[in-house]
């Protein structure tokens, strides 16, 4: 495929590097030669040195002939005229960040696509709804919903009371059992485990159940002595802020700490149709979290710009009794790092963005993907066709290539597990869980193909 990609700020940049893995032809281009600078040595892509709403410009970097526009720069207004640009030039699909909330209403949908603009991205809201996604489970580190739940993924860190330790797999996820542990995290080491392997104390493991069973996952974890979340301090009061604060369930109370007095009024303006309370203040100053009753507060979810800031602020809420704590990780150096801290959820606003982007790239029907950082892998719904190789053979007889598990399967908006006798019919949701991000490989078994 080739990709066009505007805007070598830290999303573009991280997405161009994604897509120079997968080998594919991608153009990153930027009008400050800084940005670019050592990109095009280092990796498998061209960068081209120009304004991505210069017509000249996304003529030299081919959008007559492109598969994928996407157009990342700071800038909303550019991104999206660049993008019309580059679709009446020939780009097939076109892909615009933005920060206006307003342009994210379904309606508006087939009158952006009219204007040449197939699909917006907003990372803080996608970064927002995954916070507040966390928060409704406080014991678990990650939360993935197919069909809105009909099956669900959860990433778990196993502590000593969780009561599946130390047995092999075959004994615990047999085809009557209701979860499948689709990867294990073990210090630096990935794991797609067999039915031999344990799962051992501090792992950090994904299971894939359905909707019922999550009080079951819970209780076999041995998390059920782990409190709802009710009330939350947010440390920062960004965009990401502002967002999960407005969608949050009305039964969690939130603190907002923010140190610019400016900015508060501003959050107080934003914020004055919901019971959020702003708070003038150092997020990292102990006495005031104190006064803002920390110890009976359930999670703490830094936001600040600056990751170091955020790591050292969610081991403070620990040591004060917070269990739950979320930390905004933008610099990738410092999330391996996090996670062995031990800080809880990690929220990496240029990973959720590329995740959306990269859905784009896919030929087969992709209805949500998300890539996983802890575990350098990828999880992806896809819908089998008609006639595709996926529907012609039970799991087991597949040949899916290595590191690739098919984790379960929606059909009549009813979630089942899948082993590998179960035969997916045309029409099926699939979960998909890819380590080492083979999804280009998987998509084939789910196109329409009647030559298998």
């Amino acid at each position: 495929m080739k990709i066009i990609i505007a805007g070598a700020g830290a999303v573009g940049t991280h997405l161009a590097k994604l897509l120079s893995r997968e080998h594919q032809d991608c153009v990153l281009i930027d009008e400050d030669d800084e940005r670019l600078g050592g990109l095009d040595s280092n990796y498998d892509m061209m960068t081209l040195l120009g304004s991505p709403t210069s017509i000249k410009t996304l003529k030299d970097a081919g959008a007559h002939s492109a598969d994928l526009f996407v157009g990342v720069t700071p800038e909303e207004s550019r991104n999206m005229n660049a993008c019309i640009l580059a679709h009446a030039l020939g780009a097939k699909k076109t892909v615009a960040r933005i920060d206006n909330y307003e342009y994210l209403a379904p309606n508006l949908e087939p009158f952006f696509k009219k204007m040449g603009i197939d699909s917006l991205i907003y990372p803080e809201v996608l970064a927002a709804k995954d916070i507040i996604n966390g928060l409704k489970l406080s014991w678990v580190r990650q939360r993935w919903d197919v069909h809105d739940g009909a099956l669900v993924m959860l990433g778990i860190k196993l502590r000593e009371s969780c009561e599946i330790l130390n047995q092999p797999l075959r004994t615990l996820c047999g085809p009557d059992d209701p979860y499948l542990i689709v990867a294990i995290k073990r210090g630096d080491e990935t794991i797609i485990p067999g039915g031999n392997d344990e799962l051992k104390l501090y792992d950090l493991a994904y299971f894939m159940t359905t909707r019922d069973y999550i009080p079951y996952i819970r209780k076999i974890v041995g998390k059920e002595h782990y409190t709802d979340v009710k009330n939350v301090i947010i440390m920062g009061g960004d965009k990401t802020a502002v967002r999960a604060a407005l969608t949050a369930p009305d039964n969690m109370n939130i603190k907002i700490i923010e140190t610019n007095e400016r900015r508060c009024e501003q959050l107080n303006t934003l914020l004055s149709d919901t019971d959020v309370m702003v708070i003038h203040g150092d997020g990292r100053n102990i006495a005031l979290l104190e006064d803002e009753g920390i110890r009976n507060t359930q999670a703490f979810v830094a936001l600040t710009g600056n990751a170091e800031t955020n790591i050292l602020a969610c081991l403070a809420a620990k040591k004060l009794g917070v269990r739950k704590t979320v930390a905004m990780v933008e610099n990738f150096d410092y999330v391996s790092m996090a996670e062995g801290l031990d800080i809880g959820t990690i929220i990496n606003k240029k990973n959720i963005a590329a995740s959306h982007i990269f859905q784009l790239m896919l030929d087969a029907d992709v209805s949500n993907m998300r890539q996983l950082m802890m575990v350098d892998s990828d999880v992806a719904e896809f819908i089998a066709a008609p006639g595709s190789k996926v529907t012609k053979k039970p799991v087991k007889e597949l040949g899916l290539p290595f590191g690739v598990t098919i984790g379960g399967l929606v059909r009549n908006e009813q979630g089942y597990l899948v082993n590998g006798n179960s035969q997916i019919l045309p029409g099926d949701s699939v979960m998909v869980f890819c380590h080492e991000h083979n999804l280009k490989k998987v998509e084939k078994y789910f196109k329409a193909n009647t030559l298998w």
